[in-house]
């Protein structure tokens, strides 16, 4: 995946945000916002799908981009869409705590090993109809995944369970923070852009997030260990307001499902595998110890990440949302989505 041709891109997409001149004027305008840094390989990603949307319109769709929470804040971007303060927005589910419980069942531990695996699980569960019924009040263009989140201290090596007794780690959804809890640490959350300050400062003793994350929010800068775990991973979805797409005419409708789907899911995929690629060597350069966990270690490991399992299926089970055949569903899925 070449990111300087993307970076050319996403340099040429900027022009989508200036004013036209009204002979070039476009029907359709759309805002899209998300939460990642405007210099981030991930806005550029963006930026080259809302290029490529508007080249496929003949220039009828522009696309505005708004990164790092200008345009909303990211534990609000889906309520924007529906509300239509943005028009568009790529954003983390787990980011609205219990709206999307069935999705959130391939952030558990151990699902994802890639986000090109977990990408092609997400989208299939989508597309077969396993999750579509969280998304009714938004025109969801695609799902994904990242690659499996690691646990990045300060200070401090966590091989162990007992390793986190007592430590301030901040998590990035309420699944994880049960687990983290269960092994004795104090789970902390906050958005990922303030992760970096809070490392340095010592208000938090470590993190629990993927090496796209690390990579993105310079994490490696002050974390200076890591643990292979497997916590979790996030899932993310760019969704539309319902009623901009409903309006739409016909030909520019097909234009937005041209850019729907697998084929985009993997190409955001692809971005995130790459990141972590970058972030893992970024890490070593810094002579950072990444650990890797033995057998042994692993299945020290396993009850606590199968309680937090069983437990999240469970809560959904009660609740009457089938969690269990969502979570097999996923499992058969990920045999013919291996990365």
């Amino acid at each position: 995946m070449n990111l300087k041709k993307w970076a050319g891109i996403a340099a040429a997409t900027c022009a989508l945000t200036a004013p036209l001149s009204p002979a070039q004027a476009a029907d359709v305008t759309l805002r899209l916002a998300h939460p990642w840094p405007g210099t981030s390989d991930i806005h550029n990603g963006l930026a080259a799908w809302a290029e490529s949307l508007t080249k496929a319109s003949d220039g009828r769709i522009e696309v505005e981009l708004y990164s790092a929470q200008t345009l909303t804040k990211a534990a609000k971007a889906y309520d924007a869409v529906v509300g239509q303060i943005a028009d568009v927005t790529a954003t983390v589910q787990g980011y609205t705590a219990n709206r999307f419980p069935l999705t959130q069942v391939i952030e558990l531990p151990g699902l994802v090993d890639s986000a090109a695996q977990g990408s092609c699980v997400l989208q299939k569960l989508y597309d077969n109809g396993d999750i579509n019924g969280e998304y009714q009040d938004t025109h969801v263009l695609f799902v994904w995944t990242n690659g499996p989140g690691q646990l990045h201290m300060k200070g401090k090596s966590v091989t162990k369970p007992e390793d986190l007794a007592g430590l301030r780690i901040r998590r990035p959804t309420t699944v994880v923070g049960q687990l983290l809890e269960d092994l004795g640490a104090q789970p902390i959350g906050m958005p990922a852009p303030e992760i970096y300050q809070s490392l340095q400062r010592g208000v938090i003793d470590g993190v629990a997030i993927s090496w796209d994350g690390a990579k993105v929010f310079r994490l490696n800068e002050v974390a200076d260990h890591h643990t292979q775990l497997n916590l979790y991973s996030l899932s993310f979805v760019l969704t539309m307001n319902k009623g901009v797409y409903d309006k739409m005419p016909a030909d520019l409708k097909a234009v937005i499902d041209q850019h729907s789907g697998p084929e985009w899911a993997q190409f955001m995929a692809r971005i995130f595998d790459d990141l972590d690629k970058q972030s893992i060597q970024d890490a070593k350069a810094l002579n950072q110890p990444i650990i890797e966990l033995s057998d042994e270690l692993k299945s020290a490991w396993k009850p606590a990440l199968d309680r937090v399992t069983e437990s999240y299926l469970s809560e959904l089970e009660a609740k009457g949302l089938p969690a269990r055949q969502v979570y097999s569903h996923a499992q058969e899925l990920s045999k013919g989505c291996a990365s």
